[in-house]
């Protein structure tokens, strides 16, 4: 059986490897205390209780209790267990086993296609964005799709970054340290973010580097999220053979801190893909941010940052994290002199990908992001910081500060702006 035709219900948890992880539990409750959903809401009864405790009840996908649906995937679980048992790993299985036998809605099968959403709306941004700004339209989609009248949605463009890659002019540093680069947009960055895919490359062409951007789509990751395993397989495959058609030696940098942490560890530890392909491009894949601090440990980043009087309140997504990597955003942030990061030290801002854009699932990511949306508002309620792009719709729709990707920042300090 190849691995484009593997269901979720073709593997058992041994062949998962997180069965093995199960005994290791010793009821400490600390996922509990840390999960920030079980935090805001009684619908879903925690980690542990979903997790370990009832994957021992689970047999060939069974549904124990359909609680689990709550579930936001955000991975605290298993980065704060000290045993090391994969309890988001288990619970993302056995959601996706449940959600496998009762059907996959239209609403999850849309809203995963992020590629198809971006298609869709770049030719026709300014009406897009208008009618995203309806609300008689809004509530109609409510009613009729399931996604949340008020749910942040993204900004159409009136040009995708790729389109903009093939007619700019590098800038003039570009390539004077003989070194290559290959830059991982992802497909928000694409289609929606595509000012922080530019900022990516003009700081990396600043630094020295020729940017090489292979045509490249989605990682797969809002499918995986939402139970489409075998089509994110799919694309993951897609991708990483894109990918190493650029400089098969070069390191990959994207600004999208979810789907550099798709490449680098969850189609692994979710899908169990493990081709040459994919394993060839996780390891050559870095966040821009710990590409930036990474220079700056060798002693090779640029430090002639423009002075700025700024204090900036910073989220870690909760994706970025799970990678392991800590914080080097708010390390290279602060290397310009006169910022002051401050992190806001919580947990997830409630958007997990798609989570808080469901109807159901709504107010809950809004409980969830309440804590870190009260800390922008009290530390900066101008301009804050955060990696990942549905997070940092979730910030703005919730704060109306501008949330910007970090490099935003580092772009502005070497007068690039």
């Amino acid at each position: 059986m190849t691995i484009e035709h593997m269901s979720i219900l073709d593997l058992s948890e041994e062949d998962f490897g997180l069965r093995s992880t199960l005994d290791a539990c010793v009821k400490c409750t600390i996922c509990e205390t840390q999960c920030p959903v079980a935090r805001v809401t009684d619908l879903f009864p925690g980690p542990k209780f979903v997790g370990p405790q009832g994957e021992r009840y689970r047999k060939d996908g069974q549904i124990v209790d359909s609680s689990i649906d709550y579930c936001s995937s955000c991975g605290t679980c298993t980065l704060v267990c000290p045993q090391g048992v994969k309890v988001a790993e288990i619970n993302h299985h056995a959601r996706t086993a449940m959600k496998q036998e009762k059907g996959i809605s239209l609403r999850d099968k849309l809203i995963a296609r992020t590629t198809f959403m971006g298609k869709a709306m770049t030719p026709v941004a300014p009406i897009a964005n208008w009618a995203l700004g309806v609300k008689p339209i809004r509530i109609i989609t409510e009613a009729v799709i399931g996604i949340h009248r008020s749910a942040p949605m993204p900004t159409a463009q009136t040009r995708t970054f790729e389109s903009w890659f093939r007619k700019h002019t590098p800038l003039p540093k570009a390539g004077t340290n003989g070194q290559q680069v290959i830059f991982f947009h992802g497909c928000a960055g694409e289609y929606f973010e595509v000012e922080t895919s530019i900022h990516s490359v003009q700081v990396l062409e600043h630094l020295g580097y020729e940017v090489l951007v292979p045509p490249h789509g989605c990682c797969g990751l809002a499918l995986q999220s939402n139970g489409l395993y075998d089509d994110a397989r799919k694309y993951v495959s897609r991708l990483s053979n894109d990918l190493r058609a650029a400089n098969r030696d070069a390191l990959i940098v994207t600004a999208s801190g979810s789907c550099g942490g798709m490449l680098k560890h969850e189609a692994k530890d979710i899908l169990r893909m493990d081709t040459p392909e994919l394993n060839d491009v996780s390891v050559r894949t870095r966040d821009i941010c710990e590409f930036l601090m990474d220079l700056y440990d060798e002693g090779k980043l640029d430090l002639n940052f423009q002075h700025m009087d700024l204090t900036i309140p910073y989220h870690a997504p909760c994706q970025l994290k799970s990678t392991g990597m800590g914080m080097p955003a708010v390390e290279l942030m602060g290397l310009i002199p006169g910022v002051k990061v401050v992190e806001s030290g919580q947990p997830c801002c409630g958007m997990a990908g798609t989570y808080g854009v469901k109807k159901e699932k709504y107010d809950i990511a809004q409980a969830v992001g309440q804590p870190v949306f009260d800390f922008i508002k009290q530390v900066n309620a101008e301009l804050a910081a955060c990696d990942t792009e549905t997070c940092r719709w979730q910030l703005r729709t919730a704060t109306g500060a501008n949330v910007v990707h970090p490099i935003w920042l580092i772009h502005k300090a070497y007068g690039l702006s």
